[in-house]
């Protein structure tokens, strides 16, 4: 295909994306694919200028849908899009443009997170709303007061005495907190229905509903991030960051992660930064904002054809991408767990180079329809494992076949079974007969969060299995230091290392030891609360499920997990040679009761603290008896705060939340102590 081809090629098939990303609310490809095909087609037009149409997707803001029975309105001030910036060399010759448009040295800048969800225009007149529509094509949009009545968030009138403007266009970002959403997919999976492929889609599909009373059974909230078109006699705060703070004073959200920065390395740093805590955020970002902060400046930059100067979208990597199932395989965990994996063709997402992706269990592979050869939607957020959203089925090739899940273990070939509680399957060898559980057992006992034996891989664990030398936990302390040194790679001091973190890993917790032991449904939280109520090991191999389930959070499957694993003669003969080999732990019933004294309490931390590690943190609080819990709820007692602390803040104000720094936080220790 030559250029002139490719260039129509690409017209009309971002044409189409558009359509489906904007009006149909279905991409059928990743934003990071999209983004890659419009800058080729931005150099193609570039090159032939003569070709380009007035309906180019590079000409064009956003899109309408003109099938629908809806008033379109238009904007006071044209809602254009944002220029988008990739990497730091985007970044570089933004802040040189705008340096450069300026005649300055040094810009400050502030600093916003690119919300994904749906950009909407509030007109109000006298402090009311009389009007809400979507940005459309960036002149008109379709009016959607009714729905966006019906979100909360929204003021209807603007809060204060005033003076307001005689009228005044307030914009901002209609979205889905990822809480929320993750509870609607969950009632759609329920009732049958479709469910959406992330947030966004699905707070675009509510605010465009023909009837708003299905608009209000969303869980839509707003965040305003600026106005457009105003009373030409009210005078607006003259900076960017000063305005969103004025706009909070009249009820309307913003975001408490806003920055004003100096110059390219402020915009990095903030960056950096976002980037870094963007999987704890409650709502997803798919990047950063800079805008030049002094609202004089901004308009000496001004505009060009469909986005401002002063303006830049920095993406961040995509946690989404397109690829292929290339096969299935049916992996081995250490309690059996038969869990079926795609393997893909290598896809960029998320900052790495993703080849697999877990595909849960069998009724999960159902659910999605996954079959070999589809183009599937890859997701990876953060450190969390990637995954298949969903198939492209418009892309699927002829003669796939529906995957079944084998009939016995693919390691060890024990008949696989599965209890009619559960979703997964299960390899009915155990430990002994099924060298892939003995192996993520292993690797299991030794992690940081348990055992913590530094130095003990994967090759390595492999190497013992293969030559049958460990057989249980306890065989990992019979090993002598020469056997550990010849096995493959394995020098002699670096056995010595080895050898030294087995032995100081004999003294440990009770928490970590049950953690340590790999039983079903007991995670390190598990393991902590069993370790504070029982204090000995003794009573927790003893209890009954009516004692069991008397510990927070533990219910009727956790608690006969628990009494299958201890009853257990070989479970208990696991437990006595390990005890045998030396491992120990710190037991005083007293002095266990006696620091309970935040036994009750629930607390949420947000920062950076300036003496503490986060888990350091949980830790001090959990070993007093409170509990550590991630978001703001009205059952939460105390929020701790530390540098840069993000939106639990205001939602802890809103719901009248004590909020502690480092300093009241261990003056509370103290006064409860007292």
């Amino acid at each position: 295909m030559d250029e002139v081809a490719r260039l129509h090629y690409l017209q009309d098939e971002l044409k189409r994306y558009n359509r489906e990303y904007h009006e149909l609310d279905a991409p059928t490809i990743p934003d990071a694919e999209y983004d890659a095909l419009y800058r080729e087609l931005v150099a193609l037009e570039t090159r032939h200028p003569d070709l380009v149409r007035a309906d180019s997707p590079t000409r064009r803001v956003g899109s309408l849908d003109l099938r629908r029975n809806v008033r379109l309105v238009r904007h006071f001030e044209p809602m254009l899009s944002l220029n988008n910036g990739f990497d730091v060399r985007d970044l570089q010759e933004f802040d040189r443009r705008v340096r450069t448009g300026l005649g300055v040295d040094e810009v400050a800048y502030c600093c916003e997170p690119k919300f994904d969800g749906l950009a909407i225009n509030l007109l109000y007149r006298g402090g009311d709303l009389v009007q809400g529509a979507t940005r459309g094509d960036g002149e008109k949009g379709e009016e959607v007061t009714a729905n966006l009545m019906t979100v909360k968030s929204i003021p209807r009138r603007m809060q204060g005495s005033g003076p307001w403007p005689a009228w005044l266009e307030v914009r901002g970002e209609v979205l889905m907190l990822k809480q929320d959403f993750e509870q609607l997919n969950r009632r759609q999976t329920g009732a049958g229905e479709r469910t959406f492929v992330n947030p966004r889609n699905a707070a675009a599909g509510a605010l465009r509903q023909l009837d708003p009373a299905e608009t209000a059974r969303r869980p839509l909230v707003f965040l305003a991030y600026g106005v457009g078109g105003g009373s030409p006699d009210f005078e607006l705060p003259d900076h960017q960051d000063a305005l969103l703070r004025w706009l909070g004073t009249l009820g309307f959200p913003v975001t408490e992660e806003i920055r004003v920065v100096q110059g390219e390395s402020g915009l990095r740093m903030f960056f950096e930064d976002l980037g870094a805590r963007r999987a704890s955020l409650p709502y997803e970002v798919d990047g950063v904002v800079y805008k030049v902060n002094a609202r004089k400046a901004q308009q000496k930059l001004g505009f060009i054809t469909r986005a401002p100067r002063f303006a830049l979208a920095h993406k961040f990597p995509a946690e989404e991408a397109l690829s292929t199932v290339e096969a299935i395989e049916v992996q081995v965990g250490r309690t059996g767990t038969l869990t079926p994996v795609a393997l893909l063709k290598p896809v960029f997402v998320g900052g790495v180079t993703v080849t697999r992706a877990t595909l849960h269990n069998d009724e999960e592979i159902r659910r999605k329809d996954i079959r070999v050869g589809d183009q599937v939607w890859v997701r990876r957020a953060g450190d969390v494992i990637p995954e298949v959203v969903r198939v492209v089925r418009e892309l699927r090739p002829a003669g796939t076949t529906a995957f079944e899940m084998p009939l016995t273990c693919p390691v060890c070939g024990s008949p696989a079974r599965r209890l009619p509680e559960e979703v997964s399957w299960r390899c009915s060898g155990g430990l002994h007969c099924c060298p892939a559980q003995r192996k993520q057992a292993l690797l299991h006992f030794a992690g940081r969060r348990a055992m913590n034996v530094d130095g003990l891989g994967e090759k390595l664990v492999d190497a013992l299995v293969e030559r049958a030398w460990v057989r249980e936990p306890a065989d990992l302390y019979r090993l002598t230091l020469e056997q550990w040194a010849s096995l493959p790679r394995m020098a002699r001091k670096s056995a010595e290392n080895l050898v030294q973190s087995l032995e100081r890993s004999k003294e440990t917790t009770l928490a970590r030891f049950l953690f340590a032991l790999g039983i079903r449904q007991v995670g390190e939280r598990t393991a902590h609360d069993l370790a504070l109520h029982f204090v000995t090991l003794e009573a927790v191999m003893e209890a009954d499920e009516t004692h069991l389930q008397a510990v927070a959070d533990i219910g009727p499957v956790v608690a006969q997990s628990l009494r299958d694993f201890f009853s257990a003669e070989r479970n208990r003969q696991i437990i006595a040679h390990l005890r045998a080999q030396g491992v120990h732990w710190h037991e005083n019933v007293q002095e266990s009761q006696a620091v309970q004294v935040l036994a009750g309490l629930t607390f949420v931390l947000t920062g950076t603290l300036a003496h503490y590690s986060r888990e350091e943190a949980r830790n001090r609080i959990e070993q007093a008896g409170g509990k550590v819990v991630g978001s703001v709820t009205r059952s939460t007692h105390y929020l701790v705060v530390g540098r840069d602390p993000g939106s639990k803040v205001a939602q802890a104000r809103k719901l009248d939340i004590p909020v502690l720094d480092e300093d009241q936080w261990d003056q509370l220790f103290k006064e409860i102590k007292a």
